[in-house]
């Protein structure tokens, strides 16, 4: 919004208020005093007839089927949960999460949604639409019409009662590229470093793209490429389906614009005509894993395979090599690392699930509780058998017993033709993991612990039952014990579920921390990266809240930020809001002896943590700020 040269928030605010008030004394809105997007849009609010200056909140509309909303986007739902757990667990304290679909209407929320009422959003719930047609210029729904990452300041939003709100959107895209969902951050302040979320938004929504991308072509080869291979992991890269002979059946925009074709023209073409090699050979060499590079007339890409199906037919006269487990988890004996302890758990669960015995794998978020559980299958007696999971706190409570049990046509009002096959029934002789299972409703525990003690499944709607046989791993950070004093958890089925206990260590408990780096680094296809002392002193120091999860996201962040040719990651390499996030939280035991200590201290309290902002203040760079913290922690 023009004027540019603000003074303080408050003043633009203010001005943004005289702004509302002319356009509905004149009915119309004056040239040049917004940004061109944003006056784009509040162009269509008055269009739609919305009044800038009203203050009513609607409510979820009454007439909406949130259980049949929510499973038209189940596949959007199930993409989108460990983004939005990654998020949430990032911007909980300071703000609010939503996905949305491709109208707009809001699918779950995320974030500080106990205080909604407090701050005039109680209409923003699962089921409401926040279309521009309905809630005028908003991230949320401009991103959806403009179809591009989207931010609406505070003072920028049409409607007055929003006005204190910042929000940043992304659209979500199909391998078609139609627009499927939308993913917003919401705060109740200034957005000062928009790029920072912008960012994280759009590297979730990549990720979201990609599941999504395997999800919809389970029997193809799913490629990443990019060229230049920092960017590998990133929200930059490209995206290709490919058959096992070497067509193109999807591509994201980015590899559109990597190859400099539109859809169109890139769908249906060879891999050769492409990336400058015969199809079989390139199929082969995608089959090995790891990062492989081609050089093309239109430069070097690399490229890394996200997805090889594993009961694809090859086309004959292929003479590909076996597929390579690099698609399978890592090894059970790499997950414990230097921990004698932690190997023997792994060896006694894999003992344990082989004699069909149910296994409980306890941690915090971000642990790696998934990685355990499919590591366990694939060391089992079931590994060629589905491997089927589970995250029974994403999924809504109204469809948890649908996605678990399926249902027959006609079971409910929206339910799709023909039925849904449910998540037991679809891990029929293979392993069933159940994550977070603290979380599932009491009503759905007694389902459950029927299932496990007699091995037969009833589908919602239907009369018979059918035979199952699973083996079953289940997960939860939460204290089940104590669940089950308070009684929010079936005594019963706690121990029906807890045949062998295993928990992960906490990030922070651990000793290992530089070979896991070195591991996650291989995943992320950067082996020949390392780190410098400065920064792995500082991933020694923090606590790791987010443990495994956050520190992969971390290093894909820094890996992203590197500059043609470098393998050394520092301080450099993080943006200023992760470096902010990994200072301020890192352990300072002791005591300040120096003034010039109690000087820095004190400007980042001023600051409220902000790295950058308190050394502009002390008249000092960022790095130097950096190295004289490291005398706070000694």
């Amino acid at each position: 919004m023009v004027p540019q040269t603000r003074t303080t928030n408050d003043d633009f605010l203010s001005f943004a208020r005289q702004v509302r008030l002319r356009l509905r004394s004149e009915g119309r809105l004056p040239r040049g005093v917004l940004r061109e997007e944003i006056d784009a849009s509040w162009r269509r609010s008055l269009q739609h007839g919305l009044d800038c200056l009203d203050s009513a909140s609607e409510g979820p509309d009454g007439r909406v089927d949130l259980e049949s909303l929510l499973a038209r986007n189940r596949a959007l739902i199930d993409a989108t949960a460990p983004e939005l757990e990654y998020l949430a667990r990032q911007h909980a304290q300071d703000g609010i999460i939503i996905l949305g679909d491709a109208e707009a209407n809001v699918l779950i929320v995320e974030g500080r949604t106990d205080s909604l009422s407090d701050l005039g959003l109680r209409d923003l719930r699962p089921g409401s639409c926040w279309s521009e047609a309905r809630r005028g210029t908003n991230a949320l729904g401009t991103a959806l019409v403009d179809v591009r990452p989207t931010l609406i300041n505070q003072g920028e939003h049409y409607l007055e009662r929003l006005s204190r709100f910042s929000c940043t959107s992304v659209p979500i895209k199909d391998p078609q590229g139609r627009v499927i969902g939308v993913l917003d951050l919401t705060r109740d302040e200034l957005m000062t470093r928009p790029g920072d979320c912008l960012t994280a938004l759009m590297l979730a929504a990549s990720n979201i793209e990609g599941r999504l991308f395997a999800a919809q072509y389970p029997e193809h080869i799913v490629l990443a490429f990019h060229n230049r291979p920092q960017y590998l992991g990133s929200a930059w890269h490209g995206l290709l389906v490919l058959s096992l002979d070497g067509e193109v059946l999807a591509a994201n925009e980015q590899a559109c614009g990597l190859l400099q074709l539109s859809r169109e023209a890139l769908v249906g073409r060879r891999s050769s005509d492409l990336l400058g090699s015969r199809s079989q050979q390139f199929i082969a060499r995608l089959l090995q894993g790891g990062v492989s590079s081609v050089q093309t007339l239109k430069g070097d890409f690399y490229f890394r395979v996200l997805q090889v199906p594993r009961h694809a037919a090859l086309s004959p006269g292929a003479s590909l090599p076996p597929r390579r487990p690099a698609a399978r988890s890592e090894p059970l004996e790499a997950l414990a690392g230097n921990d004698p302890r932690l190997a023997r758990a792994l060896r006694m669960a894999s003992q344990g699930l082989d004699s069909d015995l149910p296994i409980l794998l306890l941690g915090e978020t971000g642990t790696g509780k998934e990685v355990v559980a499919r590591a366990l299958h694939e060391a089992s007696r079931r590994a060629d058998k589905p491997f089927v999971a589970v995250n029974c706190a994403a999924i809504p409570e109204g469809l948890i017993e649908s996605e678990l049990f399926g249902y027959r046509e006609g079971a409910f009002t929206g339910s799709r033709k023909g039925g849904m096959v449910g998540r037991l029934m679809q891990a029929h002789g293979g392993t069933l993991f159940l994550d977070e299972i603290g979380d599932m409703p009491m009503a759905l525990q007694a389902r459950l612990l029927r299932v496990l003690q007699e091995r037969k499944v009833s589908p919602l709607g239907a009369g018979e039952e059918q035979d199952i046989d699973v083996a079953v791993i289940c997960a939860t950070h939460r204290d089940l014990k104590l669940l089950v004093r308070d009684k929010q958890f079936r005594e019963d089925l706690y121990y029906r579920i807890n045949g062998i206990s295993l928990r992960l260590p906490a990030l922070r408990e651990r000793n290992d921390l530089a070979a896991l780096i070195d591991r996650l680094l291989h995943k992320l296809g950067a082996s020949e990266v390392s780190l410098d002392s400065d920064l792995m002193e500082l991933f020694g120091n923090y606590d790791w809240p987010g443990n495994i999860r956050q520190l992969e996201m971390v290093l894909r962040s820094a890996l992203a930020m590197r500059e043609p040719g470098e393998t050394v990651l520092g301080l450099d390499h993080l943006t200023d809001s992760l470096l902010d996030d990994l200072t301020v939280s890192c352990r300072q035991p002791g005591s300040i002896r120096e003034t010039e200590l109690e000087l820095i201290r004190s400007a980042l309290e001023r600051h409220q943590g902000n790295v950058s902002a308190a050394a502009d203040a002390l008249g000092i760079s960022r790095a130097t700020l950096y190295r004289k913290l490291k005398q706070l922690r000694g």
